[in-house]
């Protein structure tokens, strides 16, 4: 099936050489910080997860979403999601991969990664993390590729893929558990220290990621002859709006905790990100569009008529995912950060050759995803035809 991805219009072989330069240019900065190291990054002492994490955070997220397809289709017979379940299960693919290179950015050695395989700590969530990144790629690879294979052939999966495609479920759940437990775990640190961290991550991927895979829909729909389906969109859109008023709920939750306990640990974070401490608040207009984007959102999707025009829907689901993006990578990651366990600001932003690795690195996904959509979209008008 992969050759279907070596056949396209000029504008399919524009966009693919498009993305292959901004790999390039993207590249050529990770050979320098690769050569002086990650001091050209914005990172510091007090801060020592940055960008990359930020990303990897959220892209966590987006790969977690698949299971908002795979649960209806596979478990409770809902036949609508047939259409676009491997979608999902694809843009797994390309999340987990941009996940494992933004990690091994943040490493700025690669070679370090080798340490998590040869000298396991089994008690080290980073360990977990590899085990359930690793394993949510395999699956989501097996299961969408060979189901792919069988609806080309028009014979009935493999019966071995069930087991995998019921492992999905609790597996998917468990990478964005894990993620959130790397941060909640850590005492020093009160912004993340709260419990409700797990849920919240997990509303906020059941939010960002069906917007994205939205978007992408209506993109497929637009750009070739497959269409996902207006009946599937619709219900995607209802679980972005269920899923992001959850997440804005979680939120809430840790608003009062920290405004009404008065707790230093707490509230200074909240602060910080929102009013800005001690004369520093780079990241405060950021977290107040945050916020503006994600409840225009459920607003927005909330309106039955809204939420039916799909130029409306395109532009609900851009917010929620973009407000997503800046809450959930720069304003968790840094907010964590800053201000220090000793309440001291030192503040952080990335430069310009972190921005740039991180482009070459969502470059790669897109490359990705855009081969694998290739290869979807030629078996679905194969069948079609």
């Amino acid at each position: 099936m992969l050759e279907k991805a070596l056949k396209g219009s000029k504008a399919y072989w524009i966009w693919v050489f498009a993305l292959l330069g901004i790999i390039t240019v993207g590249f050529s900065f990770y050979l320098k910080q690769l050569d002086f190291g990650l001091g050209i990054t914005g990172m510091s002492r007090d801060v020592t997860w940055g960008f990359y994490i930020a990303q990897f955070t959220f892209l966590v997220g987006v790969a977690a979403s698949a299971v908002m397809l795979v649960i209806p289709y596979y478990l409770h017979n809902y036949k609508a999601f047939g259409r676009i379940t491997i979608m999902g299960e694809f843009l797994a693919i390309a999340s987990v991969i941009m996940c494992i290179l933004f990690i091994i950015a943040d490493l700025g050695q690669p070679m370090r990664l080798l340490n998590v395989l040869l000298y396991p700590t089994p008690h080290s969530m980073l360990f977990w993390d590899m085990i359930v990144l690793s394993g949510y790629l395999m699956i989501n690879l097996v299961v969408g590729w060979n189901v792919l294979d069988a609806e080309r052939n028009s014979v009935p999966p493999a019966k071995w893929l069930k087991p995998l495609i019921y492992l999905s479920v609790p597996w998917a759940i468990s990478i964005h558990t894990v993620t959130a437990y790397l941060y909640c775990g850590l005492p020093g640190r009160g912004f993340w220290l709260t419990a409700i961290l797990a849920p919240r991550f997990l509303a906020s991927a059941f939010a960002g990621g069906p917007a994205f895979l939205i978007l992408l829909c209506l993109l497929v729909r637009k750009v070739t002859k497959f269409d996902p389906g207006k009946e599937q969109i619709q219900s995607l859109a209802k679980v972005v709006v269920y899923g992001s008023i959850a997440n804005m709920f979680f939120f809430l939750c840790e608003v009062f905790v920290a405004m009404y306990s008065q707790i230093p640990e707490h509230l200074d974070h909240l602060q910080y990100l929102f009013f800005g401490l001690h004369g520093h608040g780079v990241l405060v207009p950021w977290m107040w569009t945050a916020m503006t984007l994600i409840v225009s959102g459920i607003i927005l999707l909330l309106i039955p008529a809204a939420r039916k025009n799909e130029a409306v829907l395109a532009v609900a689901c851009i917010f929620t995912f973009i407000g997503i993006w800046i809450d959930k990578g720069m304003g968790m990651v840094a907010g964590g950060f800053v201000p220090n366990p000793l309440h001291e600001v030192h503040e952080y932003f990335p430069t310009f050759p972190e921005v740039m690795i991180a482009v070459a690195v969502y470059g790669t996904g897109f490359l990705v995803l855009t081969i694998l959509y290739k290869v979807f979209v030629g078996v679905k008008t194969e069948l079609a035809a």
